[in-house]
C-alpha cells in the first residue's frame, strides 16, 4: 500500500476531528448573487511558510471544479440493479454519454462556469462526464475570477503558491459545485510500498515457507489454475492502473520474459495525465503493472499516471474513466481518514474530498467498472505512520481507515501472511505461523523486542503494521454489508492503550482480547496475501534507465493485492466472457451463501490480527481479513 498524502509536519495540536457529512460544501453567500466554495487553503502551511510576496501574475496555474453529482440516490438503486441477477438492469452498463445525462451535473451550470472563467482568459476543459471542469490560467486571472490572492510560499523545502482566501463564484453555478481543487498546490506525497524492516536471515538460520514469491505461487495458493485450464487468459480485457509516478515499461516485459508468461507483445500504454509525474514512487507503478499483468497475460494495461497533487490523483481517476476503455482497474495509493480530518481543520484540505472520489467511482460502477484499492499497511492504526506517535496530533493513534478505499463503491484489498517458520539461534526466538492469517507484525514482536527494536520512536514503523481495516469515519455502512454476519461487530487483540486525545499509545504489558460494536463501512472487503516477509518479487531497474542495474527485489504490502486482484478481474471476465462490474454488492451476497467461494479466517487471538481486529468464531467477515481469502476458480462460477 502507497500512502500519498503525507502533509503532516509541526503543528499545533487539534482536539476533535470533524466528519465529512458535518461540514457543508457551500458556505454562505457573501452577496446575494455570490456564494464561496470549499477549498484546501493551507493556513498552517501558511503560517509558517517563508513568503515571497505574491505569485507572479503571469504563473501558469491549473485548477479542477468538482460539480455535485445529480439524482445520486437513483444512481445508487441503478448500480444496485447491474449486480442483482433478474433486475432487467443486470450487466446493463451505461456509457459515459448516459451517465452524463442522468447523473452529470446540469448542463447549464457548466455552461455558466465555462463561460465565467473564460470571460478572465481562462481556458476550460470539461470531462466527458460532466463533473469536472479543468481550468488553466494565470495567477492574475485565478485572482481575478475567484476573488483570492495567490501567494508564493516556500515551506519545509518546497515551494508552492497558495491563498488563504475563500473562493468566491456567482450563485447561478457556484451552488452545483462540490468544491475547488488546485489553487493551493502544498504537497509532500510520499509512496510506501512495505519492505521488511529487518532481515530474518542470521548465522545460517533462515524463514522455511513460501517466501520471494513470484505469479505462479499465487495461482496455486488461491485455486486459479482451473481459469486457465480453460483456455482464460485475459483476452478481450484492458487493465487499468492509476498511479502518481512514472514506471520503465521494460521492467514489466523482463518481469514476464523471467517468469516464462506469454504475454500479449506491446500491451501497455501509458497516459501523462496533466503532464504525469515523475519517479518518486515508481516501485509501485512498476509493481501494479508486473502483477496484474502477471495474471492476466493476453489483457492490455492502460497506465494513467498523473502529479502528485490533488488535481493529479483527481484527474489520473477521471480520466481513467472516462476514457471507458478499462473493464476493470486498481489504484494502491491512500492517505488515512484521521490525516484527512487533520486537513480539513486545518483548511489545508477541503471537507468534500472524500466524495470527489466517491462520485468518480460510483460513475465507474454504472458503467461496469471494478474498480480496486489498497486498504493500508498500519494495520488497525492507519494514520499511525503518517504522523508518528510523537506529533502530539489528536487521534494520530486512533483506529482508522485508509482513503480512497473506504469509498463504498470500490473493493478494499486487504492482507494475510502465509505460512512461515524462523528459529533465531542468536534470540533464541521462534517465529511460528502455522496458517495463512492475517497480516499483523505481532507474531514478530517478541523478535523485535530481543533485537533491541521495541524503542517507542519506532513503534510506527515495525510494530503497528498490518493489513488495513477496521471502519470508516466518512462513510456509513453499505446497505451490501448490512447483515452480513460480523459486520459492525468485532473481536479484537488489545495491545496498545491510547492516551487522552489519541495522539500516543502505549504499549500493554501483555495482550488482552475485547469485542465491541463498531458503525460506519467495514474494511477491508477481501484479502490476499500480502505481509513483505511472505512477500513477491518485483524487477526493478534504475529509474528513467531501462536496464540498469536491473534486479530482483522483495517487497510486499496490500499494494500487491489490489493490482492483483485487478488482474484476476480481468481473467474471470475472459473466462466467463462477461463483464462482472461492481465487486462489492455481489461477494457479499456470494459470501453468505452454502457455496461461498471465501474462506474466512475466522481464529481468535494473536495468531490472526492486523495489530487489533481479530476474527470471530461462525461469522463470515471480519475488519482483519473482509470476507477472507478468495477460492478464485470458485468465485469466477459464481460471477457467470
Amino acid at each position: 500500500m502507497k500512502n500519498f498524502w503525507k502533509k503532516v509536519s509541526t503543528v499545533s495540536t487539534i482536539s476533535s476531528m470533524i466528519l465529512l457529512t458535518a461540514v457543508p460544501s457551500i458556505t454562505s453567500a457573501a452577496s446575494p448573487q455570490q456564494v464561496t466554495v470549499q477549498q484546501g487553503e493551507n493556513p498552517q502551511v501558511l503560517q509558517n511558510a517563508s513568503v515571497f510576496g505574491d505569485l507572479p501574475g503571469n504563473t501558469v496555474v491549473t485548477v479542477d471544479i468538482v460539480m455535485k453529482i445529480t439524482n445520486k440516490n437513483q444512481l445508487a438503486n441503478y448500480i444496485n440493479d447491474t449486480t442483482t441477477p433478474g433486475n432487467k438492469n443486470y450487466r446493463n452498463y451505461l456509457s459515459v454519454d448516459q451517465f452524463k445525462n442522468s447523473f452529470g451535473a446540469n448542463p447549464e451550470s457548466i455552461n455558466k462556469a465555462t463561460a465565467y472563467l473564460q470571460s478572465f482568459g481562462i481556458t476550460t476543459s470539461v470531462y466527458p462526464n460532466n463533473l469536472i471542469i479543468t481550468a488553466t490560467g494565470t495567477a492574475d486571472q485565478f485572482n481575478k475570477a475567484f476573488s483570492v490572492k495567490l501567494k508564493k510560499e516556500n515551506y519545509n523545502g518546497k515551494s508552492f503558491h497558495g491563498t488563504s482566501e475563500r473562493p468566491s463564484v456567482p450563485a447561478n453555478f457556484g451552488n452545483d459545485i462540490l468544491c475547488v481543487l488546485g489553487l493551493t498546490n502544498y504537497s509532500n506525497f510520499t509512496s510506501h510500498a512495505v519492505k521488511q524492516p529487518v532481515s530474518l536471515n542470521e548465522n545460517g538460520n533462515t524463514p522455511t515457507g513460501p517466501l520471494s514469491l513470484m505469479p505462479s505461487d499465487l495461482i496455486k495458493q488461491y485455486n486459479v489454475q482451473p481459469l486457465y485450464d480453460k483456455g482464460a487468459d485475459g483476452s478481450g480485457q484492458t487493465i487499468g492502473i492509476v498511479t502518481l509516478a512514472d514506471l520503465n515499461l521494460e521492467d514489466a516485459y523482463q518481469f514476464w520474459d523471467k517468469s516464462g508468461i506469454a504475454y500479449k507483445k506491446n500491451r501497455i500504454t501509458k497516459t501523462n495525465v496533466d503532464g504525469g509525474s515523475g519517479w518518486d514512487g515508481y516501485d509501485e507503478t512498476t509493481l501494479d503493472v508486473e502483477q496484474s499483468g502477471a495474471l492476466a497475460p493476453q489483457a492490455d494495461i492502460n497506465v494513467y499516471v498523473g502529479p502528485n497533487s490533488d488535481t493529479g490523483f483527481t484527474d489520473a481517476f477521471a480520466k481513467a474513466i472516462n476514457d471507458n476503455k478499462a473493464q476493470q482497474i486498481s489504484v494502491s495509493w491512500g492517505e488515512s481518514e484521521p490525516a484527512i480530518n487533520f486537513f480539513i481543520q486545518q483548511q489545508q484540505e477541503t471537507p468534500m474530498y472524500a466524495e470527489v472520489f466517491n462520485q468518480l467511482f460510483m460513475q465507474a460502477a454504472a458503467q461496469g467498472i471494478s474498480m480496486f484499492a489498497a486498504a493500508g499497511d498500519e494495520g488497525a492504526y492507519d494514520a499511525a505512520r503518517e504522523f508518528g506517535l510523537t506529533s502530539g496530533i489528536a487521534n494520530a493513534a486512533s483506529l482508522s481507515v485508509d482513503n480512497p478505499a473506504d469509498s463504498p463503491y470500490i473493493t478494499a484489498a486487504g492482507g494475510t501472511t502465509l505460512p512461515f517458520h524462523f528459529h533465531s539461534s542468536t534470540y533464541n526466538v521462534d517465529v511460528n505461523n502455522d496458517h495463512e492469517r492475517a497480516w499483523g507484525w505481532d507474531y514478530l514482536y517478541k523478535y523485535f523486542d530481543a533485537r533491541g527494536l521495541n524503542d517507542p520512536t519506532g513503534w510506527g514503523d515495525r510494530y503497528l503494521v498490518g493489513g488495513g481495516g477496521g471502519f470508516s469515519q466518512f462513510f456509513k455502512t453499505p446497505s451490501y454489508q448490512l447483515g452480513v454476519p460480523g459486520v459492525n461487530s468485532y473481536i479484537a487483540v488489545k495491545q496498545w492503550t491510547p492516551n487522552a486525545d489519541q495522539s500516543s499509545l502505549t504499549r500493554d504489558s501483555s495482550p488482552t482480547i475485547v469485542s465491541g460494536a463498531g458503525t460506519g463501512r467495514n474494511m477491508p472487503d477481501l484479502s490476499m496475501n500480502a505481509d513483505p516477509y511472505t512477500g513477491y518479487k518485483v524487477w526493478f531497474s534504475d529509474p528513467a534507465d531501462p536496464g540498469s542495474n536491473s534486479g530482483y527485489a522483495v517487497y510486499g504490502g496490500t499494494s500487491f493485492v489490489s493490482p492483483q486482484l485487478c488482474g484476476l478481474s480481468a481473467l474471470i471476465n475472459s473466462a466467463n466472457q462477461t463483464q462482472a462490474g461492481f465487486w462489492n454488492s455481489q461477494i457479499y451476497r456470494y459470501a453468505i451463501q452454502k457455496d461461498s467461494p471465501f474462506h474466512p479466517l475466522n481464529t481468535v487471538g494473536a495468531t490472526n490480527d492486523n495489530g487489533f481486529y481479530s476474527g470471530t468464531p461462525g461469522t463470515v467477515y471480519n475488519q482483519a481479513t473482509g470476507l477472507g481469502t478468495p477460492d478464485v476458480a470458485a468465485l469466477a462460477s459464481k460471477f457467470k
